[in-house]
């Protein structure tokens, strides 16, 4: 059985920028080229279910093959689905009605415009699938300490990049008053929150939330590093103080109810005076008379 020449769609060059500067491994960037060309194959033909993709995961190489059903040369519905006996017998003799037949589809062939598409689709998919791994990184590390270098500075911001080259953004207000920030020094600040919007997460930085501090301690103080084992010292230590104002005041209480007794004895004092003098007056009476 004869074969048609293979036609091969090279995308090498697009495929080592997407993974080198992109950073994403080839298995997932295969899937995504895979899905960008039956996305484009479905506009052209209204399906892409009778198309196989193969790509080369090493450089990007890629195949397109085309299953269609042998009908008579008249009965042809659709030329996507279908094809006519005499094109079939063109590529091998002993096809029959009701055989498939596989064949290299050269997608160049629609033009600069369809492949044009192609490319779009597939950047657009990547930058997708990037805004994805940005945001369940930075997610999972909000309350964690990054660095990253000074890109730009701004009067109400400074915009940073990490090294991946992702920007990350330090609010004016998350700033410590007095700092001063040159380009391409590194800084390090707590990651605040990240926001998602429309797929487009923003990373937002902090040097003055308390996480900032806190995480800073636990760096130069090694036996804190667990938080639970701090907020149960700090526990204990209000625990003790509440039972040593608890103590003062008992023994206030005790003060009190000893101080009546120290009057009583200051009356009995006072009263035993008086009866000394009014003795001493009685006396000096009796002499002269």
């Amino acid at each position: 059985m004869a074969k048609k020449e293979v036609n091969v769609l090279n995308l090498a060059d697009s495929f080592a920028e997407f993974r080198e500067n992109r950073n994403i491994d080839a298995a997932t960037l295969v899937g995504v080229i895979e899905e960008s060309f039956r996305g484009v194959l479905a506009k052209l033909f209204g399906t892409d279910e009778n198309f196989d993709v193969i790509i080369n995961p090493k450089n990007g190489d890629c195949e397109i093959h085309r299953t269609r059903v042998v009908v008579e040369d008249d009965k042809v519905v659709d030329s996507n689905k279908e094809m006519p006996l005499s094109e079939a017998r063109s590529i091998a003799d002993d096809y029959e009605v009701g055989e498939e037949v596989s064949e290299n589809f050269d997608f160049q062939k629609f033009g600069r415009r369809a492949v044009l598409t192609l490319r779009q689709t597939l950047a657009s998919k990547v930058l997708e699938l990037e805004h994805d791994s940005l945001y369940n990184k930075y997610k999972d590390l909000v309350g964690q300490i990054v660095s990253a270098e000074v890109y730009q500075v701004w009067k109400s911001e400074v915009m940073l990049v990490d090294d991946e080259n992702n920007e990350l953004i330090l609010p004016k207000s998350e700033q410590i008053p007095g700092d001063f920030y040159r380009k391409g020094e590194m800084i390090r600040a707590v990651v605040l929150r990240v926001d998602n919007q429309n797929n487009n997460p923003k990373i937002y930085l902090s040097r003055t939330a308390p996480d900032f501090l806190r995480r800073l301690m636990e760096e130069e103080v090694p036996e804190i590093t667990d938080g639970a084992d701090v907020d149960d010292e700090m526990g204990a230590g209000e625990e003790n103080m509440e039972d040593f104002g608890t103590d003062g005041e008992d023994e206030e209480k005790d003060n009190e109810e000893d101080e009546p007794d120290v009057e009583l004895d200051a009356d009995d004092d006072a009263e035993g005076e008086d009866d000394l003098d009014a003795d001493d007056d009685a006396e000096g009476e009796d002499d002269l008379d």
